[in-house]
Parts: C-alpha cells; sequence; structure tokens
C-alpha cells in the first residue's frame, strides 16, 4: 500500500479500536499489540490477505476503510 493508504487504514483501526486496549483489540483482529500499533500509525503495510482476514473479524468491507 502506498503510505496515503497505511495512513488512512491506521485511521480507521484506530477508529474501530476505541477505548478497547492495543492488546484486546489486537487479539480480537488476530494480530499482536506491537504490530496493531505500527499499523495504526502506518509504520507498516498490511497484505491483501491480512486486510481481508482483518476485515472479516471487524464485519466490515474494504469500502468502510477506502470510501
Amino acid at each position: 500500500m502506498g503510505k496515503r493508504l497505511e495512513k488512512q487504514f491506521g485511521r480507521f483501526l484506530r477508529q474501530r479500536r476505541g477505548d478497547a486496549s492495543y492488546a484486546v483489540f489486537a487479539r480480537q483482529l488476530g494480530i499482536s499489540a506491537s504490530t496493531l500499533y505500527r499499523l495504526e500509525t502506518g509504520e507498516q503495510s498490511v497484505t491483501l490477505g491480512k486486510l481481508e482476514d482483518i476485515l472479516k473479524r471487524l464485519k466490515a468491507s474494504v469500502r468502510d476503510v477506502f470510501p
């Protein structure tokens, strides 16, 4: 993903996490808390497969992230 898309995905995750801790939300997504942090800050890219897994767990679609 390009940096702009990574940042957009990060904002989406941060919004969906709400008041939940990194540990709790990361467990729901099937990733580590450090990976969640890096995704939220745009420091790490996500593969299309992992993006699909995360969106499935959140019951969201690509359009929810990238309208």
